[in-house]
């Protein structure tokens, strides 16, 4: 019995260098198809018109107020400069446009205390492959069965005046409830 165990454990060991082995003979490739494995492209996404990427980050949901986080990673090859707020317009899982009041800051969505939405204006400057931020504060909130609750799917964002619009698929839904407000933080460097 107890040379049967140390048996396998040779033969796991023999082929798992065996894969090895093939792996570095024939290439990557050729043993990803043989497993079943679909290959990387190779091709990175290109850079969308404009010379900027949006990317949506973290989000949070305490207690029905909402927060999400959307980067702007500058892909182009010269820096790429933003001051304000960007204009968003946000879209239900049908690429409708949503009747949603969107402010400045904090927008009375809560208190400036319990975010950081209401920090003024800055220039920010992106040089290639840096990204600034903006975010979204929200209530998911219900008051009554005549309204129905919007549910935000897509977001279209133009970074500053003059630049094309960009969009997004949302993984998770701006959950409006029937609120229809949206507060939106100015753009801001990374490590402010």
């Amino acid at each position: 019995m107890r040379g049967q165990g140390w048996a396998k454990r040779i033969g796991a060991v023999a082929g798992a260098g065996a894969l090895t082995l093939a792996w570095v003979l024939v290439g990557c490739d050729s043993v990803m198809e043989a497993m079943g494995e679909s290959l990387p492209t190779g091709r990175p996404e290109p850079c969308p018109e404009g010379g900027v990427r949006l990317v949506e980050g973290e989000g949070n949901a305490a207690m029905g107020l909402r927060v999400a986080d959307f980067q702007l990673i500058n892909c182009g090859s010269a820096a790429y400069r933003l001051e304000g707020y960007p204009e968003i317009r946000l879209l239900d899982g049908e690429d409708r446009p949503l009747q949603v009041d969107i402010g400045h800051g904090t927008h009375g969505v809560t208190s400036s205390a319990a975010a950081d939405g209401d920090a003024p204006p800055q220039r920010v400057t992106l040089e290639p492959g840096q990204a600034a931020t903006t975010g979204l504060l929200w209530r998911n909130l219900v008051t009554g069965s005549t309204v129905p609750a919007a549910e935000g799917r897509v977001l279209e964002l133009v970074p500053k005046p003059g630049a094309p619009r960009l969009t997004l698929r949302l993984s998770a839904p701006v959950d409006l409830g029937d609120t229809g407000k949206l507060g939106l933080s100015a753009w801001s460097a990374p490590g402010r």
